[in-house]
């Protein structure tokens, strides 16, 4: 019990970054299943533009 009264501040600032880390991750995959991009722009003016979309799409 004094380990945690010690550490509580950091537990607890440890749990707020997992759930964020959790969310972006969760958001990313969500975005991934509906087939959008993370840029969200096209793919004219990429300079990545014929490395990012597999080749099935091309």
């Amino acid at each position: 019990m004094l380990w945690l009264q010690e550490n509580g501040l950091t537990v607890a600032i440890s749990l707020v970054l997992l759930v964020i880390a959790f969310l972006i991750v969760r958001s990313q995959i969500k975005q991934k299943r509906a087939g959008r991009t993370s840029c969200g722009a096209g793919c004219a003016e990429c300079p990545m533009h014929g490395s990012c979309h597999s080749s099935s799409k091309q």
